[in-house]
């Protein structure tokens, strides 16, 4: 069963300036949709709160599977991932850094090792296993954070400008995989970017952020 995330009135503040504003929207079950905005919108303040790592001055975060809420606890978090632009690496291998997330969740030895391989393959990481994560270069650095993100296999994966600052080789490949998860509709997917082509690439939807709140493009 999928997540569906509901926005009610969301408003936060940073040092007296009110960055989000009444904020409401509803992010459909399965759906790819894309933000678009100025810097210092709120756009990357808006995925903390989706991520229920920042919490709302006013309003509600609700998280829905089967039209029922679901209470903000850790197994909720656990079906959630934020991958933010800079992607911070542990200092061992490739295939440690993936397999992480997983043995935290006391995920069985075989298992793991199954779901990291499968996605190291899909992000073109594979050959990399063995070498050390902080030799990787920024594009690889971000395929890497997002296998960590997917080898989680999370219903909702929220991505903040996940091809920001890399190579046209590196960003057609997270491209490619996000058109990918988008197809299989395994997860309802929230995407911040700058880019308006591949915000319409990607997105079933494209949505601006503007005067704090968000408004179809």
């Amino acid at each position: 069963m999928g997540l569906s995330l509901e926005l009610h009135q969301i408003s936060k503040l940073y040092n007296g300036q009110e960055i989000l504003k009444d904020c409401s929207w509803v992010f459909g079950e399965g759906l790819t949709q894309v933000i678009m905005g100025l810097n210092g919108s709120g756009k990357s303040t808006l995925l903390r709160i989706c991520a229920l790592l920042e919490a709302p001055d006013r309003g509600r975060v609700s998280y829905l599977a089967g039209g029922r809420p679901l209470a903000p606890d850790l197994e909720l978090k656990r079906r959630l991932t934020l991958l933010l632009p800079a992607v911070g690496v542990f200092n061992t291998s490739v295939y440690h850094n993936v397999a992480y997330g997983l043995k935290i969740r006391g995920v069985p030895r075989r298992e793991i090792e199954e779901r990291v391989m499968g996605i190291l393959e899909v992000v073109g990481l594979q050959e990399k296993r063995r070498q050390r994560a902080l030799d990787l270069s920024t594009g690889q650095a971000k395929r890497l954070g997002l296998a960590r993100a997917m080898v989680l296999e999370p219903e909702v994966i929220l991505l903040d400008e996940p091809t920001a600052s890399i190579d046209q080789e590196n960003s057609e490949i997270m491209e490619g995989i996000i058109k990918e998860m988008k197809a299989e509709r395994k997860a309802t997917i929230i995407m911040v970017t700058h880019d308006p082509a591949q915000a319409e690439r990607l997105g079933d939807q494209v949505l601006l952020m503007q005067g704090g709140k968000l408004v179809p493009s």
